[in-house]
């Protein structure tokens, strides 16, 4: 028999309510038996998001917008990747994914790798793929949130969840595989060490092979090799402490993909599936994390919470790097510039957080008071190789024997910063509350020392226990990586730089319907921000590679709604769109120009139907609009929507659960450019298929 939330729910406060009687003498009516019978559960609703407001506070009390991506619609989806799940939020677009990385356009503004991504609230670097596996949901931030974590861009915030120890046992083994060869094993293990419960433990393997189908020129097949293992502990030092031990690794190996061209009018040169770089180029990471949490309640008002991460990143990139004439055509020969590069990542992160509630003059509070902490460190070795001219149909250059390892100089990169924070939450009566905060900054770093005050305010009205009006203010700071452009091949090397500032006035509406199963959300935006660095390749230019140049202040106003949860019993849906009006004002070089991937439209939707519980189907619907590819707006991409539907089916085999999934990616076959500029679009995969097996042990 199966339990829904809302019936557990039920149960408890009659078995509180039964208790209380029983204890009265007053009271001779007890509750002998009760049974609820159901196969009900809301899986794709949820209702808090702390990375939000870095507390326990609902989405009804939250005044901003914030999307919460539940696992269950990962493992429906049979993601692989952070986009692959990202695309089900309308207001993220795809950027960029060359070099084995993903890029992405948050609300039109493109996320930093070292500042527009956090792991359980720490800020994490994210240069690599992210092992969704450990992940139990993923909460998309939306405008600037400096004010709790620090540096960060405008257009908000990526927070991944990760997967945490259970007293109850928990035993998965997983396989999948695609058309091409492609198949990934997985193993998501937990449960209670000791009898009393007080030791648990969550571990996660997985060992993926890919097989993609863009191909070399030379007719190899792209490969990726990713291993990845993950382990978490709880224990409970008293009832009201616990700390938490955390260890997770990747090693991933990829061959290089620096993304297709396009010709003045957006089409892709050649063939789709064509990778201009070498077949012999390849990146290869190793990523650890290792850190501790505690956790303390002083009191039934107050705890503290604290915590320490260290993130080690080391990759070797060994690039054919190859470079697009401006005027191109397959056969014609083009330019590779190889080179062998060492790149050594440290993240140090740490913050402390003091929460509680009480009552001041006949109103409550729920105050946040913290401190957080960023330590980084960037070291960088490079050879660089003789370059190599190739056209199509010639035979490829032979790898060149070169080694990072034979550079006899070190380029380092460090700073530091740290911010004090304050968030109060203020209930004035039932309908109104005030969220104010501010937050102050310092960072260290040679040639770019900076401090900041950023303030954050935002008033509630609560028309009903289901409903929210909400206005908010919020302002970002980013500092530049140095005071001047340090890029000795770029035509503007050792220009003066301004910090990036940017601000955000919100306003929305959040509803909960349908017995509170479907959550309902509207936005409106308007963002400003000001000192982006704008980078253009330059073409046939013997002495430099790029002109970068610094926009005057770049605006994106828009709305977005959303749909999240159950529409009835059977059907569940998450759905959203976007309408973005993005441009640069105030600037002599782009002014009145849309910035690189800002569609003016884009939608998604996914969703489940249940015909029992054995049997369940799955469609979905991606649709962007029009984008440019590059910033002088010359260069269109065209709109596209893909289409993927899957189906799943339960059964048991003995006693062990077994799930069988397939899912078929782009349905229809379309030919779509999503993420990236002239020279690194991605091209859209064709039709996919996909295989997936599951045992619950």
């Amino acid at each position: 028999m199966k339990y829904s939330p809302l019936c557990l729910a039920i149960i408890a406060s009659l078995s509180a309510f039964s208790s209380t009687a029983n204890e009265n003498p007053n009271n001779n009516s007890a509750i002998e038996k009760i049974e609820v019978k159901g196969s009900y559960f809301n899986d794709y609703k949820v209702d808090e998001a702390k990375g939000a407001m870095r507390a326990d506070i609902s989405l009804l009390e939250t005044s901003q917008s914030v999307t919460v991506i539940p696992n269950s619609i990962m493992t429906e989806q049979l993601a692989t990747t952070l986009g692959e799940v990202l695309t089900n939020d309308a207001s993220l677009t795809a950027g960029s994914k060359q070099r084995n990385r993903e890029v992405f356009n948050l609300r039109g503004f493109s996320l930093s790798s070292s500042n527009g991504y956090l792991r359980d609230g720490h800020q994490h670097w994210s240069h690599y793929q992210q092992p969704i596996e450990i992940l139990e949901s993923i909460e998309v931030i939306k405008g600037p949130s400096s004010i709790l974590y620090g540096q960060s861009g405008p257009g908000g915030l990526v927070n991944m969840v990760t997967k945490k120890p259970t007293a109850t046992t928990l035993f998965s083994l997983g396989a999948d595989l695609d058309q091409e060869g492609s198949t990934r094993f997985t193993l998501d293990a937990g449960g209670a060490l000791t009898d009393d419960e007080s030791l648990r433990y969550r571990g996660v393997l997985v060992k993926q092979d890919v097989e993609y189908q863009r191909e070399y020129q030379n007719n190899e097949q792209r490969q990726r090799d990713r291993f990845l293992g993950a382990l978490v502990v709880d224990y409970d030092l008293s009832t009201d402490a616990m700390v938490r031990v955390h260890y997770d690794r990747t090693d991933d190996e990829a061959g290089l993909d620096t993304g297709s061209w396009l010709d003045e009018k957006g089409n892709v040169i050649g063939d789709e599936k064509t990778i201009r770089d070498m077949s012999w180029a390849f990146t290869d990471i190793t990523v650890e994390n290792i850190g501790i949490d505690f956790t303390y309640a002083l009191n039934d008002q107050w705890h503290v919470e604290l915590g320490y991460n260290e993130q080690n990143f080391q990759r070797q990139r060994f690039e054919s790097s190859p470079k697009k004439p401006k005027t191109f055509s397959e056969g014609d020969e083009y330019t590779s510039k190889p080179y062998d590069r060492f790149d050594d990542w440290q993240f140090k992160t740490a913050f402390i957080d003091f929460q509680g509630e009480f009552t001041l003059a006949n109103v409550d509070h729920q105050l946040l008071v913290g401190m957080n902490s960023l330590d980084y460190y960037y070291g960088q070795l490079k050879v660089n190789g003789t370059p190599v001219t190739y056209s199509a149909g010639s035979a490829e250059p032979t790898r060149p024997d070169i080694s990072y390892k034979t550079d006899d100089s070190l380029y380092t990169s460090e700073y530091d910063y740290y911010g004090v924070y304050l968030q109060d939450l203020i209930t004035l009566n039932d309908q109104w509350q005030v969220s104010l905060g501010g937050r102050y900054d310092k960072q260290s770093k040679e040639n770019a020392d900076n401090e900041s005050f950023l303030p954050k305010a935002g008033i509630l009205f609560h028309p009903s226990d289901q409903a929210t009006f909400y206005a908010s203010y919020s302002e970002g700071f980013e500092p530049q990586r140095s005071d001047t452009l340090e890029d000795d091949r770029d035509v503007n090397n050792g220009m003066k730089l301004d910090a990036m500032t940017s601000e955000q006035i919100e306003i929305g509406t959040k509803w909960q319907l349908m017995d509170e199963r479907l959550l309902l959300t509207a936005a409106i935006f308007d963002i400003t921000k000001t000192g982006k660095l704008i980078t253009e390749t330059l073409d046939n230019n013997p002495n430099f590679d790029t002109k970068t140049e610094q926009a005057g202040e770049q605006r994106h106003q828009g709305f977005e709604m959303a749909a999240q949860g159950a529409v009835t019993d059977k059907l569940f849906v998450m759905a959203s769109v976007m309408n973005l009006d993005a441009q640069y004002d105030k600037d002599e070089n782009y002014q009145g120009k849309t910035p690189v991937d800002a569609p003016k439209w884009s939608a998604a939707i996914w969703s489940r139907y249940e015909f029992n519980e054995q049997f369940a189907v799955n469609a979905g619907a991606f649709y962007e609009g029009e984008r440019f590819a590059d910033s002088d707006n010359t260069i269109t991409k065209g709109a596209y929507t893909r289409v993927d539907v899957g189906a799943t089916y339960k059964t048991t085999f003995g006693n062990q659960d077994v799930n069988f999934r397939f899912n078929i990616q782009n349905l229809l076959d379309t030919d779509y450019l999503a993420g990236g500029g002239v020279s690194n679009v991605t091209a859209g995969d064709g039709i996919n298929f996909r295989l997936a097996t599951q045992i619950s042990f």
